[in-house]
């Protein structure tokens, strides 16, 4: 319902084809006007309209347009000079009524017309000036539903009528891009225009959905992108917007000094070590591609992960007369690839041992890798030379080799007990029908002999041996190589959990003595008395008692992995399951195959809140590398087996409270491990943690049953704790440990977490 105060002027209502036409009564200068959605309300005074001498205001290209409307004068006004205009143009006129046209027939007139109507300052009965009716002109055209606007003021007794003609935009009904083949389809655009679809367009609406697609193209990091338009706009309601997506032209390596410099102090250019091509086939955008900085960013975060270079500058680079094309120049400073390292240590095959090694990373410019280590000790010594090729040049899949050479000694640990003692190496056993063996320097039947085959003859019943009570060594010359390669479906560039490895290694293995004499048998000395041993506990040490045995394997291998740090990970899952056939190449090469299996498991915790950024302030992010570890590991041996091939179970990567080997010798074995870490204070964490494992109870189907001689445990769990410093070279753990719940305590220094 509409009230209206009756001030002595005549009220009628009118739907005719002004459109909205709003007049008020003017009495005394003031006006009064009312009216609904539902009502046009005109007065008239059945006057004649006379035209006012105002220029015609009208739109589009409103600006210019105002700026070259000429000056007219009121009715009865002479041409002004410069002063008159100026004043002529703040003179203000009496509205008496304003009407809407051009929307007739229109599905969205109503609204149109208020529109219009709301987005003017002029009410009737107000008096504007012509500065404040260009202001209303734009601001119609500023709501975004027209394509064109008139304003023409007409004279009336009452005032000044103004009509205003509006050219209302179509009805939207598709929008297109251009070009079609853009990374943007069809039905996100539809998604995006669905709301406007089959309105009438709105130009400030289209631009609020511009910007929703630039907002796509930024999101998704095709930061080069530019949207804009419209281009055309047709009376059948068809937008077209153009697109240019931002195009990679080429990829330019520029090599650097430290100082971020293309030339050196005598103004020669740079001169990188490293190959382009190692670079270039890190960058997955190519020639030709749409510029994507998500894209980018990934492939700087590869170069990087080469571990070659120390500074990596990204420079896009526009190319001349070609509109949306960029080059990417990459500005590369390297870093030292070339190392020395040595240092001193103990572990039980070697004893007391020190080590130097010299490594290339990039050798030859071609991202190789190259090493030799030297490792002398106590017990023995190693000489390995190895070379890694992180990616073979040219293979999509994205191939990795590596191949090694090597001569070692070392002391097994599978013929060692802390406490159990050790089997020491025996030379020219004879095997006889009695249940002792004897060594040839005892008095037993006429001795001692110079020889076996001296005490041999005399006494043929007597199982004879010749003993000189040095430890065991092994002796091992050989190499192998592998091939591994990501399950990547040939896209060199797609991150993979799932990896394979096939390979191949040869050895040959001898079993002496510390002066390198032949020692193909051994004896448990802790049970050695009277210069004789039980016949049955004079072992083999090497396959078929040789004094070499020949070992060529095939392996294996897959593994899969969404750890989310290499290094030092607290989520993700790792698992791996590798097996090795072993072929006999002649008579003293055996024929067996193992298989082993793991599986690791991490929980993200925030329990212990030492550290800082475990406790962070508000706004700040959790900063706590703290979780759970659960670990897994299982393996199986079957065939002719060598016993020093056979499971080791204890030491610093299985059962922490005891030394290497010292638990059990197997063939089969099964292992897992609980490990709580979390981090106390900047580069310290400390860890909780328990491991079990056991043999199956296979020790005994061990040729020689050496641990069973040695007396080794088969099984048993080791609770402990350890503090960590996460060094650059990983992490270095110092951990204490027991043998089950016994006082016997085992302290344990390494390099790197146990998993």
């Amino acid at each position: 319902m509409v009230r209206f105060h009756d001030i002595g002027s005549s009220w009628f209502f009118n739907r005719g084809s002004y459109g909205l036409a709003l007049v008020v009564p003017v009495l005394m200068g003031a006006g009064l006007t009312s009216y609904t959605n539902q009502e046009r309300i005109v007065h008239r005074n059945g006057s004649s309209l006379k035209t006012l001498k105002i220029a015609q205001l009208s739109t589009p290209n409103r600006e210019k347009e105002a700026e070259a409307i000429p000056f007219t004068p009121f009715a009865g006004e002479s041409q002004p000079n410069e002063s008159s205009k100026k004043k002529s143009a703040k003179k203000r006129v009496l509205i008496s009524e304003v009407v809407i046209e051009g929307l007739d027939g229109h599905p969205d007139q109503e609204r149109l017309e208020f529109e219009a109507y709301d987005a003017m300052k002029v009410r009737p009965g107000s008096r504007i000036s012509r500065d404040e009716l260009k202001l209303d002109l734009d601001a119609i055209y500023s709501t975004g539903w027209f394509s064109g606007v008139k304003i023409e003021p007409i004279n009336s007794p009452l005032g000044a009528q103004l009509l205003v003609e509006v050219e209302p935009n179509p009805i939207l009904k598709r929008v297109e891009i251009l070009p079609s083949d853009v990374k943007i389809k069809s039905r996100l655009i539809n998604k995006i225009f669905k709301s406007d679809y089959g309105k009438t367009l709105n130009l400030n609406a289209l631009k609020i959905r511009i910007k929703e697609l630039k907002d796509w193209y930024v999101n998704e990091g095709f930061s080069l992108a530019r949207v804009s338009g419209p281009n055309r706009i047709t009376p059948d309601g068809v937008v077209q917007l153009k697109v240019v997506e931002g195009v990679v032209s080429g990829v330019e390596i520029q090599f650097l000094n430290a100082d971020g410099e293309l030339n050196n102090a005598e103004g020669v250019g740079i001169k990188g070590k490293t190959r382009p091509w190692v670079i270039t086939r890190e960058i997955s955008l190519k020639t030709g591609d749409i510029f994507n900085r998500n894209q980018l960013e990934n492939d700087i975060k590869r170069i990087y992960g080469t571990s070659l270079f120390s500074d990596i500058k990204v420079t896009l680079k526009p190319i001349p007369g070609e509109i949306g094309k960029v080059k990417i120049v990459l500005g590369i400073t390297e870093q030292s690839t070339g190392s020395l390292s040595g240092g001193v240590g103990y572990s039980g095959g070697q004893g007391a041992f020190g080590q130097i090694g010299v490594k290339e990373s990039n050798f030859l410019g071609r991202a190789w890798s190259t090493g030799l280590e030297l490792t002398y000790g106590q017990y023995g010594g190693l000489v390995n030379f190895s070379f890694t090729d992180p990616w073979i040049r040219g293979d999509q899949h994205r191939t990795s080799f590596r191949t090694s050479l090597f001569i070692s000694r070392e002391v097994p640990q599978e013929f060692r007990s802390q406490s159990g003692g050790s089997i020491r190496s025996v030379s020219d056993y004879y095997d006889a029908s009695s249940s002792s063996a004897k060594e040839i320097s005892s008095l037993y039947g006429g001795g001692p002999f110079s020889s076996v085959v001296d005490a041999k003859g005399v006494n043929p019943e007597v199982s004879w041996f010749d003993y000189e009570g040095d430890s065991i060594v092994l002796q091992r010359v050989g190499g192998g190589f592998s091939f591994a390669r990501p399950l990547n479906g040939g896209d060199p560039y797609k991150k993979v959990p799932w990896k394979v490895l096939v390979g191949m290694n040869f050895q040959k293995v001898k079993a002496i003595d510390y002066a390198a004499n032949s020692r193909p048998y051994g004896v448990l000395v802790d049970n050695y008395q009277n210069r004789q041993a039980p016949n049955h506990e004079v072992i083999c040490v090497a396959f078929n008692c040789a004094s070499e045995n020949t070992l060529f394997s095939l392996r294996t291998g897959v593994s899969y992995s969404t750890l989310n740090n290499g290094r030092n990970p607290t989520a993700g899952d790792f698992f791996s399951f590798g097996t090795e056939q072993f072929i006999s190449v002649g008579n003293d090469s055996p024929t067996f195959n193992r298989a082993k299996t793991t599986y690791t498991h991490f929980i993200p915790v925030n329990w212990i809140k030492i550290a800082k950024g475990c406790r962070p302030s508000t706004g700040e992010e959790l900063n706590c590398s703290q979780t759970i570890g659960l670990q897994a590991k299982a393996g199986a041996i079957v065939g002719e087996l060598p016993p020093y091939e056979a499971f080791c179970l204890g030491g610093s990567s299985s059962v922490r409270g005891w030394n290497t080997c010292d638990l059990g010798v197997s063939r089969t074995f099964g292992e897992a491990s609980v490990e709580y870490r979390f981090p106390v204070w900047r580069l310290i964490s400390a860890a909780f943690f328990i491991d079990g494992a056991t043999d199956f109870g296979s020790q005994s189907n061990v040729p020689g049953k050496p641990g069973k001689l040695l007396g080794k445990n088969g099984s048993g769990f080791s609770p402990g704790a350890g503090l960590i410093v996460n060094t650059p070279i990983g992490p270095l753990r110092l951990e204490a440990a027991k043998r089950d719940f016994s006082g016997n305590w085992r302290f344990n220094l390494g390099v790197g977490w146990k998993f």
